[in-house]
């Protein structure tokens, strides 16, 4: 009688949510979110044109193009030793992806999050089965930037591709303990300076043998490296990662 009880009520928590998800798209019909155009779809047909996938020769660690297969990683992973066991992303850094993810960010668009993550899920589900993921971390953001924002793009995504593919999301293993400042302003060493000490791993974690971190955008990879190290550090196996985009490679 109990579990009976629990199931009809997870029944109708799901109808709820459903009947909600119906209201909003009247009052707030989806839009695309590359020209803003109503698209129920998501994408539109003639966006979905202008995007660049990543596909081809890539690099075998961060995932971003190569020009031909000769080449195993791309010319930053070449020359470091990295904590990402591997790493893979939807598109091209380039307009209009840039445009999309920036107002994501920056302009309060959180329901591309679920349009993006979407996309994650269709292109790289049977990837993430591959890895054996068991869970799914967001990077974090310093709690000051995230009051500032009012939310964490990378957390959005991160839920929404939990929801999709099945896997747990934790938010409460990796923090963000130090502010730091933008990372495609400074230099190399600048970038690892910047990122010493900036984040920790809560202490009641039992780590999973393979977990992945999800990101928006992949610039410099110094952010996922170091993210990817404490986790390790933590008793981690594997570390991968998925992002939204990621720039041109060699």
């Amino acid at each position: 009688m109990y579990k009976s009880g629990r199931k009809d009520q997870r029944v109708s928590g799901n109808l709820l949510r459903k009947a909600a998800e119906l209201l909003l798209d009247l009052l707030y019909p989806p839009v695309c979110p590359f020209c803003g155009q109503i698209s129920p779809g998501g994408i539109c047909d003639k966006c979905r044109t202008k995007i660049v996938y990543i596909s081809g020769p890539r690099c075998m660690r961060c995932g971003k193009p190569v020009r031909d297969e000769s080449y195993e990683f791309c010319e930053d992973c070449s020359r470091q030793e990295s904590g990402i066991t591997c790493g893979l992303n939807l598109w091209l850094h380039k307009e209009p992806v840039a445009g999309a993810l920036y107002r994501f960010k920056y302009h309060n668009r959180r329901n591309y999050g679920k349009i993006f993550a979407g996309e994650l899920a269709a292109r790289y589900a049977d990837q993430l089965r591959r890895w054996e993921a068991e869970e799914i971390i967001p990077v974090p953001l310093h709690r000051s930037r995230r009051r500032k924002r009012g939310f964490n793009q990378a957390e959005i995504l991160a839920r929404e591709l939990g929801a999709a593919a099945g896997i747990p999301v934790r938010t409460d293993v990796l923090f963000r303990v130090k502010k730091t400042s933008p990372q495609k302003s400074l230099g190399k060493k600048e970038r690892q300076a910047n990122l010493k000490g900036a984040f920790a791993v809560s202490g009641a974690w039992n780590p999973g043998k393979n977990v992945v971190l999800i990101d928006d955008i992949y610039t410099t990879g110094a952010t996922l490296d170091r993210a990817a190290k404490m986790l390790r550090k933590a008793g981690a196996r594997n570390v991968y990662f998925l992002t939204i985009s990621i720039g041109q490679g060699i």
